[in-house]
């Protein structure tokens, strides 16, 4: 049974920010009404335009009524991912709020557990193309209680013929690979972390890190 100890106000809200390819996916919720949620295809403007639409998501609400921020570590794309996880630190900072860190391949797993109702517990294995032919890969499963999500095989980084080695000695229910509309899964993200937040957690936003896998440069 899920531990909740608290409950979020209906006038506080939490903020969720998906920067890990060329997409900006932001999503707001109070958790009692349908969660705001937009994905805007920036490409190399991601910098230059991030505030402006965190600010458009924000209104009518107020910085200070956000109780908490949430962002997508990674894996994925260097420059992206470190403007979100910046970003998110440096909002945490000045507005004295957490900040939880989601792995890009969790919120995947969490978004098809939620999509097939059928298979309670299913064990959900993730791939990522990374650079210089290597793969991104982890196996996820659900709690029992759907309290959240659970790291078999944390994110790591594979040769492709050891990450289909990996694949093998695990019995996984679904295959899922990570190409395209990653920043959709913004709400994954939210929602991962407010049920963090419900059983208690308060990360500090300097333990926020980003989650790169791999140096961006081939050296």
């Amino acid at each position: 049974m899920t531990n909740i100890i608290k409950h979020l106000s209906s006038n506080k809200y939490a903020l969720a920010l998906h920067t890990t390819t060329p997409e900006l996916g932001l999503a707001i919720s109070n958790f009692t009404d349908y969660p705001q949620s937009q994905v805007w295809n920036l490409g190399r403007d991601l910098s230059s335009h991030i505030h402006k639409y965190l600010i458009e998501v924000i209104k009518p609400r107020t910085w200070a009524d956000l109780e908490f921020i949430a962002v997508a570590q990674g894996p994925g794309g260097f420059t992206g991912t470190r403007i979100g996880v910046v970003t998110a630190r440096t909002l945490a900072q000045q507005l004295n709020i957490p900040v939880f860190t989601v792995s890009t391949l969790a919120a995947l797993a969490w978004q098809a557990h939620k999509a097939q109702k059928n298979c309670q517990q299913p064990i959900i294995a993730v791939e990522m193309p990374a650079q210089r032919g290597q793969v991104f890969g982890a196996v996820y499963q659900p709690n029992p209680d759907n309290s959240g999500i659970t790291a078999l095989l944390p994110d790591t980084l594979f040769t492709p013929s050891a990450w289909q080695e990996t694949l093998t000695s695990w019995h996984t229910n679904q295959l899922i690979s990570a190409t395209s509309d990653l920043a959709a899964t913004v709400n994954s993200i939210l929602e991962l972390a407010y049920l963090d937040w419900q059983q208690g957690k308060n990360p500090h936003w300097s333990e926020a890190l980003p989650y790169y896998g791999q140096h961006p440069v081939d050296i």
